[in-house]
């Protein structure tokens, strides 16, 4: 009850939600998707740039958001599948293995990300032709490295 009665008088202060935020924090709850999307979207370039998987994982952790983990499981998939060289492969592929051994990104949160992808392959191989079978790779490759279930990786698409 104290707590309560404390929260209601900070919150009905002048510039109580400034105060609340610097005391509790604003969170990423707070954050629009938008700009979650955004950031996660600059982590990402940002990490195929320097290849510094602990700063990606500081960033990732720092937007506060766990619920929303999938967006970047889906971000970097469809980044390996609109890329064309070897590098962002076997870069992003090294971030997940990371993100996943770390317990950052969760095995629902990874599986939410994959189905996603799923889901979309046939509008992302309009752009990107060569897209089923990248995904087909590259999901093999997240089976054998344990970060995805043998059901996840039967449910990838083919062509």
């Amino acid at each position: 009850r104290a707590a309560l009665d404390r929260a209601t008088v900070l919150l009905s202060m002048t510039k109580g939600g400034k105060r609340v935020n610097n005391v509790w924090g604003s969170g990423g709850g707070q954050q629009s998707v938008k700009h979650l999307v955004k950031e996660i979207d600059m982590l990402l370039k940002e990490y195929l740039l320097s290849g510094d998987v602990l700063e990606a994982e500081r960033c990732l952790q720092e937007l506060e958001v766990p619920h929303f983990h999938h967006e970047l499981v889906y971000e970097a998939i469809v980044m390996v599948l609109e890329s064309t060289g070897e590098k962002t492969f076997n870069m992003i592929l090294d971030l997940l293995k990371s993100l996943w051994k770390s317990s950052v990104i969760t095995m629902d949160q990874m599986k939410r990300g994959y189905e996603r992808v799923y889901c979309e392959i046939p509008d992302i191989n309009l752009d990107v032709p060569h897209s089923y079978s990248v995904l087909e790779r590259f999901v093999e490759e997240c089976f054998q490295a344990g970060m995805i279930s043998k059901p996840l990786r039967d449910l990838c698409p083919s062509r």
